[in-house]
């Protein structure tokens, strides 16, 4: 085999091993929820229940990311073949990996199905410890941990970054959920889907006004997540991933503007074809089994295989490359190229703990104090990156962010009741909570959003001319519109934001006119005792 063939090719002891990944989580998502049928409203740890999901997700995105990562960069697949095919692990590594399957699957064999909702509470870090078993057993038994160690230098920044998009891709698809939402695509779902059914069975039932649809005596609900608002999400972030590692010989122009509508209209008829099928299924052959192929798993899955292949026929399209042949560039010019992983990971580090203390705490205010630690860490982390934007400030900055937080303050609506748990804290404890959430509010936040929002999404958006700034304008703050609950008010403030930015090219302004306006609004918050303010 030649050099060049190899770099083109994964080890077969890493397909193998992939396929048996893949099989294992077929089991595992047959196990909990066709045999047992897991709902997690049932359960008393709804949270680390949803929590659970929401990581097996992540791992199954991590593993297309990490595919379409080897992809676009040769040396690193070269590399990763290498140490699969000569370092690869031992028995002891086969041997854990097999012990976490088998731990996984070990309360199917003690509990009840019908009982498993009311234990799962004890059920669950057995499904834990099985899984972290199951993972790093499976990893080293791919390559030994010096090998991994090896492959890992030099590309740990780009990596981190790309395990953290798979992180919060789950909490990204809910949060960006309402921006594709349409009555008129749910209506059109629904009427295709009756159209096709009818092709292939003459007693089809459907109700437009509640959209309820099936064929013989299986009926189902088209709701607004069966429209294929998941498939446009998914599909969109592994083409972004696509267009940001393939950049230098992708034609952008034609790749957005052509090739994204026509994956969108592709992942809908997709999802079109995939309702009938599974209304089919549950008609003719087993209703269980096309219930739980409506659930996220199977459509994540269905809908990244359906991306995958999209890019697919795109890198082979001279249409779309410039030149195909010239992907060979190295690891030199990765994501973490000038310096945007450290614009990037901060955020995604101050996501992941939002949707931590959301998931595993009953009270999620009282975790505002971990939040605090991930986001030191993660700023810790970049700070050679943070150091390049940090500048002392104008005086514009620092009057336009006060009026900014006037403006939030006097448009809030009426206060919201005191948090039930933040009233059960003591003295001490309130007032060292009040403090790192001021601490987070004012300083924190507002330099992990700006480098993400200004630093990378309106910089990499802003080409220089008018039109490419007004859409830098309108999407940065769109999109920091989207992480705030007061869509209008956060919507005009990142416009603001993004202006003092463009005025001198100095991020180091945009960060001290969010820092003022904050500290405004929190200290309004401090004085009222309202902390829904902030």
């Amino acid at each position: 085999m030649t050099e060049a063939t190899q770099t083109r090719v994964l080890p077969a002891r890493a397909v193998w091993l992939g396929a048996l990944f893949v099989a294992e989580m077929i089991v595992i998502i047959l196990a909990f929820q066709v045999l047992s049928q897991i709902e997690c409203r049932q359960t008393v740890i709804e949270g680390a229940c949803r929590a659970l999901r929401g990581l097996a997700l992540g791992v199954m995105c991590v593993g297309f990311l990490l595919g379409i990562y080897l992809w676009a960069r040769p040396e690193a697949r070269q590399g990763f073949a290498d140490i699969c095919c000569k370092r690869p692990g031992g028995p002891t590594a086969r041997l854990v990996h097999g012990l976490g399957f088998a731990v996984i699957l070990a309360p199917l064999a003690v509990v009840a199905p019908a009982d498993m909702n009311a234990v799962f509470h004890l059920v669950f870090p057995v499904l834990g410890l099985g899984a972290l078993l199951a993972a790093f057993g499976g990893l080293f038994w791919l390559a030994e941990p010096r090998a991994w160690r090896d492959w890992l230098r030099g590309r740990a920044r780009s990596l981190l970054a790309l395990f953290g998009l798979a992180a919060v891709l789950p909490g990204l698809v809910v949060l960006l959920g309402p921006l594709w939402y349409q009555q008129v695509l749910t209506d059109i779902t629904f009427i295709a889907v009756v159209v096709l059914l009818s092709l292939f069975s003459d007693r089809v039932t459907a109700d437009p006004t509640v959209h309820v649809i099936g064929a013989d005596d299986f009926l189902v609900m088209v709701a607004d997540s069966c429209s294929g608002i998941e498939g446009f999400v998914l599909i969109t972030v592994f083409l972004a991933l696509f267009a940001a590692l393939f950049r230098d010989t992708l034609r952008l122009k034609r790749f957005w503007l052509m090739i994204w509508p026509l994956a969108l209209v592709a992942s809908w008829v997709f999802n079109v074809l995939r309702i009938t099928a599974l209304i089919l299924i549950g008609a003719h052959l087993s209703p269980g089994l096309a219930v739980n192929g409506f659930h996220s798993f199977a459509g994540w899955l269905m809908f990244s295989m359906l991306a995958i292949g999209v890019l697919v026929v795109v890198s082979r399209s001279t249409f779309v490359m410039r030149d195909p042949a010239a992907r060979s560039r190295s690891d030199a010019v990765s994501l973490a190229g000038d310096d945007v992983v450290g614009r990037i990971v901060p955020f995604i580090v101050f996501a992941l703990s939002g949707l931590i203390v959301q998931a595993f705490l009953p009270a999620p205010a009282l975790g505002y104090p971990l939040q605090v630690a991930m986001m030191l860490g993660a700023l810790w982390w970049a700070r050679a990156t943070v150091r390049r934007y940090l500048a002392w400030p104008g005086s514009l900055s620092v009057g336009v962010g006060a009026l900014v937080g006037v403006i939030w303050v006097m448009t809030a609506p009426a206060a919201a009741a005191p948090d039930p748990a933040l009233a059960a804290l003591g003295g001490g404890a309130l007032a060292l909570w009040a403090a790192l959430r001021i601490l987070g509010t004012v300083t924190l936040a507002p330099m992990i959003e700006e480098l993400f929002f200004r630093g990378y999404i309106q910089a990499r958006l802003d080409r220089g001319s008018v039109a490419s700034r007004v859409v830098a304008v309108l999407v940065s703050a769109g999109l920091f519109a989207l992480l705030h609950g007061r869509w209008i008010e956060a919507g005009l403030a990142g416009v603001v934001f993004s202006l003092i930015y463009m005025r001198k090219g100095r991020l180091a302004d945009a960060i001290a006119a969010h820092v003022v306006a904050n500290a405004v609004i929190a200290g309004v918050a401090l004085w009222q005792g309202d902390w829904s303010l902030i």
